[in-house]
């Protein structure tokens, strides 16, 4: 039953991270589309962290029945909500796109102006991929996807409660709580200054904040190991714990500074925005196919990543992994720069034709 459960809340999800940025992109104006787009992972970290504070005082039972009633509402809501007018006008269902452009946008807004062509017909096709209109966005969604789980994030949340237990906090358990707080706030700053700093600006600053943060993660556990050691990463932890307390202490504070410091800085751009670009840059007659490419490639890394990661604490060490995805996060910092367009304040349409080359 647990297992029954826990499978089609995971396919749900999964549904839901696909379809609900995709369906906000399409309906938002271009000047507050980053706004929106942000408040999907806005929501999510703000659940997290509702969770965490309700797992405090309730039995996993009823923290169940508790997360029933978020689907409930959307459920409900939902029913009241109106397919795109992209995709209406896609499937050239011209009056029930302009009665859903009324809907969302109202008359006196110029939505008699179809916001998007409806010339493509035929599905997904490989041969399309030769196409830089096609390609390139593919490129850069799976792209940010694979970069976003390669940063170090499930390792850092993986560590998170024991360095808060090395901090000596009286309640390590709040570790959890601290984070998901830290997450929260630093995506509502993220979703507030999105359509003003633009994604890529965004992208290659957290990026640069994460190249510190795990530089000096790796530096806390190399710092930490005090000299060559064939343990693992679970003995090499409690071998900190039996070093001096003021000197065990000392170094905690580096790893929570670090931890805190490589939240914030993925909160504010490598966790909302690559769900927002994928949202964005692919043209209508694809997106189906390729936001689901994308969604298949983000959760495939994120099991790849959280399954070798004790392997890689193993033949890399603890500081040698997190400097690793240091390295990562250059690469993803020099990528973004190189590679990502700046979306802000532009219609789907003109980023479509910015790939064409039109």
């Amino acid at each position: 039953m647990l297992l029954g459960g826990r499978l089609l809340t995971g396919l749900a999800c999964g549904i839901a991270s696909l379809v609900a940025p995709v369906y906000i992109s399409e309906i938002a104006y271009p000047e507050v589309r980053g706004l929106l787009g942000s408040c999907v992972q806005l929501m999510v970290v703000t659940g997290i962290l509702l969770a965490y504070l309700a797992g405090r005082v309730l039995e996993w039972r009823w923290l169940a029945v508790l997360g029933c009633v978020p689907p409930a509402f959307m459920l409900l809501l939902m029913c009241c909500m109106p397919e795109t007018p992209r995709f209406l006008l896609a499937q050239h269902k011209l009056q029930e796109a302009l009665a859903a452009m009324q809907f969302l946008w109202g008359s006196e807004q110029g939505w008699e102006e179809p916001p998007v062509r409806a010339e493509h017909q035929q599905g997904f096709h490989l041969a399309q991929l030769k196409h830089p209109g096609i390609y390139k966005p593919f490129v850069i969604g799976i792209s940010l996807m694979v970069f976003q789980q390669l940063s170090g994030i499930n390792a850092v949340m993986f560590y998170a409660e024991t360095i808060f237990e090395e901090a000596k906090f009286k309640d390590s358990s709040l570790a959890s709580v601290i984070v998901g707080v830290i997450q929260v706030l630093f995506t509502a700053v993220a979703a507030l200054v999105m359509d003003r700093a633009g994604r890529r600006l965004l992208l290659a600053l957290s990026g640069v904040v994460m190249v510190f943060s795990t530089g000096a993660f790796g530096a806390y556990f190399k710092l930490a190991q005090g000299g060559p050691s064939n343990s693992s990463h679970v003995d090499h932890l409690a071998s900190v714990s039996m070093e001096p307390a003021s000197t065990t202490v000392g170094l905690s504070w580096l790893a929570v500074g670090s931890v805190c410091l490589f939240i914030a800085g993925f909160a504010v751009g490598w966790g909302p925005i690559p769900w927002l670009l994928m949202s964005e840059i692919f043209p209508l007659h694809v997106k189906g196919m390729a936001t689901g490419v994308c969604v298949l490639t983000n959760w495939l890394m994120a099991f790849l990543v959280t399954k070798e990661f004790s392997s890689l604490m193993e033949v890399l060490r603890p500081y040698g992994t997190f400097w690793l995805a240091s390295a990562f996060c250059i690469a993803s910092v020099l990528f973004t720069l190189s590679c990502v367009p700046e979306t802000k304040g532009k219609t789907l349409e003109q980023i479509t034709a910015h790939f064409e080359g039109r």
